[in-house]
């Protein structure tokens, strides 16, 4: 005799939901009976789902109502009017924390707080951040989503090591910002959240395999492989910066290591050149306003980067053979030729058929998109487990 399986029925009605959920999130504004054929689903059950997702206040009605021949449908999308989620993004000199709809389209008030020197510190400011957003009269917040550089244990929601902003060390921000919000918070790391960032409203959508080089503070590595993020086992896969690149006589990395790749290919390494010009210290927002103005030649020290960028480049072509590679950086708005001598330069490092295989493309997403993406997923996923 064979084994009978039994689907609770609650865990069916949850498939539905995420099913229905899903739709409006790629097909924009819907009526329920659009719903129903574009998820296949019968109209009893679309109905049933869009009551639970409008009590949970993930989706709103619209003020426009669809003309039918009898009663005007009301238009159903994401809650982007009653509800909003935030975003924070964690950097070497600012946060920046921002909100939006749930159809992740970013608002015009970003706050930018200078990142402070301790970790109970950047919790209290983020707080008062993201405080301000909640104020708002009659929209409710849902979630916040952290991008987090460095290192960060995706089992334990913690960042582990992160060699430009060392006070997050072994502290879990999104659960502590959850302990002081009284909402739901989930973290990411930097590099994971742009290629979501890329993927929801950037260049990527609709790829499901491909990888983002970021170049910032520090250098990492987002995969994107069968439309998931290729983490490793705790989530700490994509440290391409840490690889070393100058075996003999190389900096020392915030690492502890000396010569990783990001001591030379980032915006820490083009302000330790820079400095090393000027004759004083000079860190990563500064450096850019100076390059970006005219005042100090940098053009020297930006090849030297480039270079370097176009090193990591070619590894991410040889060893991971994607058919699209985005590259994020401030670099390229220095000087718009980099991207050029970057991309000239990778190809004479990378094999020859896999550098022809490949479409290298500057990155339009950033990290307050990539930590609205992360809590939006988070919030989708729990509706109901995405199946395998």
């Amino acid at each position: 005799m064979s084994a009978i399986t039994t689907i609770r029925p609650a865990l069916v009605g949850k498939l539905n939901e995420r099913q229905v959920l899903r739709v409006i999130q790629s097909r924009g504004s819907l009526s329920r009976a659009e719903v129903a054929r574009e998820s296949g689903l019968s109209a009893p059950t679309v109905s049933k789902a869009v009551e639970s997702l409008l009590k949970a206040g993930l989706i709103e009605a619209t003020d426009a109502p669809e003309l039918t021949r009898g009663r005007p449908a009301p238009k159903l999308r994401l809650a982007t009017t009653s509800a909003q989620v935030l975003g924070v993004a964690i950097d070497v000199c600012h946060c920046e924390v921002v909100s939006t709809g749930l159809d992740g389209a970013l608002r015009d008030d970003t706050l930018t707080v200078p990142t402070p020197a301790t970790y109970p510190e950047l919790i209290d400011a983020l707080t008062r951040a993201a405080r301000t957003f909640m104020a708002r009269p009659g929209v409710t917040t849902l979630g916040l989503g952290v991008s987090l550089p460095g290192l960060v244990d995706y089992r334990k929601g913690c960042g582990v090591l992160s060699p430009n902003v060392a006070i997050t060390n072994n502290h879990c921000p999104a659960a502590d910002l959850a302990e002081r919000l009284g909402i739901e918070c989930t973290v990411l790391q930097e590099s994971h959240a742009l290629c979501l960032a890329e993927r929801h409203y950037g260049l990527a959508k609709g790829l499901d395999d491909f990888a983002l080089l970021d170049v910032g503070a520090g250098v990492g590595l987002g995969i994107m492989s069968g439309g998931r993020l290729l983490k490793g086992r705790s989530g700490l896969a994509g440290e391409i910066g840490h690889f070393t690149a100058v075996p003999v006589g190389g900096r020392r990395c915030g690492c502890g290591n000396t010569g990783c790749l990001e001591t030379v290919a980032s915006d820490s390494a083009l302000a330790w050149l820079a400095s090393q010009k000027l004759g004083r210290t000079v860190n990563v927002d500064e450096v850019i306003d100076l390059a970006r103005s005219g005042s100090v030649d940098l053009s020297a020290e930006l090849r030297e980067v480039a270079g370097f960028v176009a090193v990591g480049l070619a590894a991410v072509i040889n060893l991971f053979n994607p058919a699209t590679v985005f590259i994020h950086t401030p670099l390229f708005e220095i000087d718009e030729a980099l991207f050029g001598t970057v991309v000239g330069r990778a190809r004479e490092r990378a094999l020859p058929p896999s550098f022809a295989d490949c479409t290298i493309v500057r990155a339009k997403g950033s990290k307050r998109q990539g930590a609205v993406a992360g809590i939006i997923q988070h919030l989708t996923d729990s509706v109901a487990p995405e199946l395998v």
